[in-house]
């Protein structure tokens, strides 16, 4: 039960990377090169062109990683990949911008990496063959399964207390979380919506909900309660 879950392979693409030469990143290191370990020869030598913050211009991939290991934050996500869902990408992408544990695809291994332009590298992606080894991984840690759908019963995100431990689970474009997802979630959150269509992007919710824990866990910014917020417009 408490055994790491496999990392998931991407499925190819036509433009795997994201990081082409050009005006994007800096050029070769200018004056005397640092001696640290982190720093890339190659790099130093022909320039940083990847899509990295100016932080880690420079630096080895693993050393990228390793920094990023001792400042990510306790949450996780789950996708379900029933039917190949194309949102995972930018779902990965997301998921480093805000410093999230781990990404973990429950269902298909293969998932198209394009949106995740090249994030995937950095960022700690898991595969789970289904919804039981999912329950398993999380409960052997002390995690709450938190589903994300906008469904008959669901409480809006905005005004739940979100838990500092705990896995963000989001369904596909279209089906939404499984029913097997559904039963084993502590709590099923919706995301508030104003005009006609019924819902949203799966990647776009997924950054909504992300965005929701730091505002809570890294901002310290209280959730209002749902009997003082009323959505419908005035």
């Amino acid at each position: 039960m408490n055994e790491q879950p496999a990392p998931v392979t991407a499925a190819p693409t036509s433009s795997d990377d994201g990081e082409r030469p050009g005006g994007v990143g800096v050029g070769p290191w200018p004056g005397p090169w640092p001696a640290e370990e982190r720093y890339d020869p190659d790099l130093l030598a022909g320039g940083d062109r990847r899509n990295v913050v100016d932080r880690y211009r420079y630096w080895r991939h693993e050393h990228i990683v390793a920094d990023l290991d001792t400042r990510r934050h306790p949450f996780h996500v789950a996708v379900e990949n029933w039917e190949h869902d194309f949102n995972i990408g930018s779902v990965v992408r997301t998921a480093n911008a805000f410093g999230c544990a781990a990404v973990h695809i429950v269902g298909r291994r293969r998932w198209n990496k394009r949106g995740a332009m090249v994030t995937d590298r950095y960022q700690h992606v898991h595969h789970h063959p289904d919804t039981a080894s999912l329950v398993a991984w999380a409960r052997g840690r002390g995690l709450a399964l938190i589903g994300v759908d906008n469904l008959p019963g669901s409480v809006p995100v905005e005004t739940y207390p979100l838990p500092r431990e705990a896995v963000l689970v989001f369904g596909q474009e279209g089906p939404g979380l499984s029913e097997q997802v559904r039963e084993v979630c502590e709590a099923v959150l919706s995301i508030t919506q104003f005009g006609s269509t019924r819902s949203i992007n799966a990647g776009a919710a997924a950054a909504i909900a992300m965005h929701a824990w730091v505002r809570a866990h890294v901002f310290d910014q209280p959730v209002p309660t749902a009997e003082s917020t009323d959505p419908s417009p005035s």
